[in-house]
C-alpha cells in the first residue's frame, strides 16, 4: 500500500467487499437511465406500487401473527382472542393485516382499472397484463381464505355461502367444492386447508408471478396511454430518484391512512363458529365479493333451463377470460387508434360493480 495513502476504515472495506460482489453502482446507473411518463393522469402510475407496498405490510404483519396463531377448531379463535387481549400491540398488528388487505384489493382494482382505460396492455404488453390480472385473482383468493382463518361466525357461515357457490359450476363444481373444503362440510379440515392456502401456496404463487410482472415492467418499461401525444404533455423524469422518491411519499401516506384505520377502527373478532347454529341473519361476504354475491341472490330461479345460480357463475366465469383476454381482442388499440366501445364497456363494469355493491349493503 502507498505510504501516502490512508488505511481504508472498516466502513470503507465492507462497502468495496460489498461492491464486488454486487455492483450496486451499475444498478443505480440502470435506474437513473430509466424515464417515466409524465403527463396529467400520471398519478395512476402509483397504485402498483401502493399495491406492492400492501403486499409487503401484509407479509410482515402476517410473519407476526404466525408466532401465535394456532389452526384448528379448538384453537383457531382462542388463539386470535389471546392475541387481542393478552399480547402487547396484538389486537393493532391484528388490525393492521385486516386492514392492509381490503386496502390492498381496493388498490389493486384502482391499477387494474387504470392499466384497462390507458390502454396499457396494448402490445408488447400483453404478459405485464395477463400476470397483473393473476396478480388480482390471488389477492383476492388470498382474502377469501384469511377470512375464515379466525373461526368466528361470520367467516364459517361467509365461507360455507362462498364455497357452495363454487360447488355450482358445471361437471368440476363437486370436485372444487371438495377440494376446497377437504370433505363435504365445512369443518376443521377447510379451516387447515385454507390456512395452508394463505400462508403457504397463494403466497408462493404470488411471489413468483410477481417477479414475473415487475420484470416485464422494468424491461418494457411504462406506457403512456393512447393519444397522450398529441396532449399537452410534460415529458418524462427519471425513475430514480425522482419517481421513486415520489411513490415512497405516497407509500408513507398510506402508511398514515393504515395506522389510523387500524387505530381507530380496530377489526372486531366476533363470536366463536358454531357448526349446529343457524346463519345470522344478514350474513355477507367481503365487500369485493359482493357484487358477485348480490347479483346472484338477484337471478331468477332458472334461466334457459339453467339454473340461476349456475348460470350467473358461468357468466362470471366467461366475463373474467373476456377480461384476460382483452389485449388480444383489442386489436385497434395497437395501432394507434382509441376505439371508443372499450371505454365503453370498462365504464359500464365499473358502475355495474359499483351499484351491486351499494345494493348488496342497502338490502342486507
Amino acid at each position: 500500500m502507498s505510504p501516502n495513502r490512508p488505511d481504508p476504515g472498516v466502513k470503507d472495506q465492507v462497502i468495496r467487499w460489498f461492491h464486488q460482489r454486487f455492483p450496486i453502482d451499475e444498478v443505480v446507473e440502470f435506474a437513473k437511465k430509466k424515464r417515466v411518463p409524465q403527463y396529467h393522469g400520471g398519478i395512476w402510475y402509483y397504485f402498483g406500487g401502493v399495491t406492492l407496498f400492501l403486499f409487503i405490510i401484509q407479509v410482515l404483519t402476517g410473519i407476526l401473527l404466525l408466532f401465535y396463531y394456532r389452526t384448528g377448531t379448538e384453537q383457531a379463535y382462542e388463539s386470535v382472542q389471546f392475541l387481542m387481549t393478552n399480547v402487547r400491540f396484538g389486537w393493532l398488528i391484528r388490525s393492521i393485516h385486516s386492514w392492509s388487505a381490503n386496502l390492498m384489493v381496493l388498490s389493486a382494482f384502482i391499477h387494474m382499472f387504470s392499466v384497462y382505460f390507458t390502454r396499457a396492455y396494448r402490445k408488447p404488453r400483453e404478459l405485464t397484463w395477463l400476470t397483473g390480472v393473476g396478480l388480482l385473482v390471488l389477492t383476492m383468493a388470498f382474502g377469501f381464505s384469511g377470512y375464515l382463518l379466525p373461526w368466528n361466525e361470520l367467516a364459517y357461515f361467509a365461507t360455507k355461502v362462498g364455497t357452495d357457490i363454487v360447488g355450482t359450476v358445471p361437471l368440476i363444481g363437486e370436485f372444487l367444492l371438495h377440494l376446497l373444503r377437504g370433505g363435504a362440510n365445512v369443518t376443521g379440515a377447510t379451516l387447515s386447508r385454507f390456512f395452508g392456502f394463505h400462508v403457504a401456496l397463494f403466497p408462493g404463487l404470488f411471489t413468483v408471478i410477481l417477479a414475473a410482472h415487475l420484470l416485464f415492467v422494468q424491461v418494457q418499461g411504462m406506457s403512456k396511454p393512447i393519444g397522450a401525444e398529441a396532449e399537452e404533455e410534460v415529458g418524462s423524469i427519471p425513475f430514480f430518484p425522482n419517481f421513486v422518491l415520489r411513490d415512497l411519499l405516497l407509500w408513507l401516506i398510506v402508511l398514515n391512512i393504515l395506522a389510523l384505520l387500524a387505530v381507530f377502527f380496530p377489526w372486531e373478532l366476533g363470536e366463536k363458529a358454531d357448526l349446529f347454529a343457524p346463519a345470522p341473519a344478514g350474513i355477507k361476504p367481503e365487500w369485493y365479493f359482493m357484487f358477485m354475491f348480490q347479483t346472484l341472490k338477484l337471478l331468477p330461479a332458472h334461466i334457459l333451463g339453467i339454473e340461476g345460480e349456475t348460470f350467473g357463475v358461468l357468466g362470471f366465469a366467461l366475463a373474467g377470460i373476456l377480461w384476460t383476454l382483452v389485449p388480444f381482442l383489442d386489436r385497434k388499440s395497437h395501432k394507434g387508434r382509441r376505439p371508443r366501445v372499450i371505454t365503453y364497456i370498462g365504464i359500464l363494469v365499473v358502475m355495474y360493480i359499483l351499484a351491486m355493491t351499494i345494493i348488496g349493503y342497502l338490502l342486507t
